[in-house]
């Protein structure tokens, strides 16, 4: 799809999104509620808490949260992916085990300090926020603007786009960064309504999309790194963060009845990126997007794409299509599920931390099992894709 076909599409999609409620018969969109329940018991009502998605979700982090102790989580962006999956599933389900892990794990980092000092050191902020939902708490509260705070003094490159190692002296943007800070901005502007938050997150999305975003939609890995990696090769997984976290804005923007064109722009040109390399035999990602067959097909990745692309659909941006390729690429994460010696799900083939590198530094990475950000993952999919069928 050509860019003047992109901006035709973006254009039909707000058109279409503005359109969405103002029917005799009520809002049209699928995660539409009418006024006799609330926003979270709506939330929970369209992801239908009773099907074997959602049950199968709880059971992969009942295992996990009985396998590892929330000590032993760290403050960084693994365990905030976690964390935050988390705290979507305690929605859905409302088991208090899931709100009592988390909320030690953060209470335990409040209590021995904690810096915020890179993208990667954002995201325990989800959850900060996911607590304040609950009821002011000064200790959440400080979280949650201490990575404002630094997000707006942070290191930047020439372009404005915020350098990823942060207070490491080298300036460069990575596609990790738009879920690890970008998660945050979105849900600030949702739960603050905070304007100023969310237009930084486009700002950033238009740095990020000039820089990254080839012709076919798919993002390069990183900007101003100074070490060689290869500019002709995609990421799954970068990729899949890019995927989730538009998904969310585009949401919020939505909600408040609110329109950002480039933004739209960016992630339907992605999406086609996205779709155009799905494996058409498992319906998962191969690690290097590009490159079918060379490497391997990857959990973690395929999970956030399930997952964007399924919010996305709830919200009217996407359609059935794209919703088949959700439902294929969950069934293939939940191909990637398997059971431990007393019958317990936990998830596999999730490929071990990445940095910016060339095609072979890529297809080295191992892969490994019950890794926290692939099991965070894995539940953020099944939730999204859950009451869909």
């Amino acid at each position: 799809m050509n860019k003047r076909e992109l901006v035709a599409r973006a254009i039909s999609v707000l058109f279409a999104l503005q359109a969405v409620g103002c029917s005799d018969g009520g809002p049209t969109y699928f995660d539409a509620c009418d006024g006799t329940v609330t926003e979270e018991e709506c939330y929970a009502l369209r992801r239908d808490p009773s099907s074997a998605q959602v049950a199968l979700a709880s059971q992969i982090a009942l295992r996990y949260i009985d396998e590892h102790p929330p000590t032993a989580e760290e403050w960084d962006w693994t365990s905030g992916v976690l964390m935050f999956a988390l705290t979507e599933l305690y929605r859905v389900t409302g088991d208090a085990r899931l709100r009592d892990y988390y909320q030690a794990w953060i209470d335990f980092h409040i209590e021995e300090g904690y810096r915020i000092f890179w993208s990667d050191s954002c995201p325990p902020a989800l959850t900060a926020q996911a607590l304040l939902k609950e009821g002011d708490d000064a200790s959440y509260r400080k979280v949650v603007d201490d990575v404002l705070e630094y997000l707006r003094t942070a290191p930047r490159i020439e372009q404005g786009g915020i350098s990823h190692l942060g207070v490491v002296n080298i300036l460069s943007i990575w596609v990790d960064s738009l879920f690890m800070f970008g998660n945050v901005l979105t849900r600030q502007g949702e739960l603050a309504d905070d304007q100023g938050a969310l237009t930084l997150m486009s700002e950033q999305l238009g740095i990020f999309s000039d820089l990254l975003q080839n012709e076919n939609g798919l993002l390069v890995h990183a900007y101003g790194w100074p070490e060689d990696f290869d500019t002709d090769i995609y990421w799954a997984r970068g990729n899949g963060w890019v995927t989730a976290s538009l998904a969310d804005y585009l949401r919020v923007r939505f909600l408040r009845d609110e329109t950002d064109p480039d933004a739209t722009r960016m992630f339907l040109s992605q999406v086609d990126g996205v779709l155009a390399t799905q494996d058409p035999l498992s319906g998962m990602w191969w690690t290097v997007m590009n490159r079918p067959g060379e490497t391997y097909l990857e959990t973690s990745a395929t999970a956030l794409f399930a997952y964007g692309i399924a919010r996305a659909y709830r919200y009217g941006v996407l359609g059935q299509s794209e919703l088949s390729a959700a439902k294929a690429a969950v069934e293939g994460v939940e191909g990637a599920v398997a059971t431990d010696n007393q019958g317990r799900p936990y998830v596999t083939g999730i490929s071990a931390g990445t940095s910016v590198s060339t095609f072979e530094g890529y297809a080295a990475i191992p892969l490994e099992d019950d890794l926290n950000y692939g099991v965070g993952a894995t539940i953020l999919a099944l939730i999204e894709t859950s009451g869909l069928y």
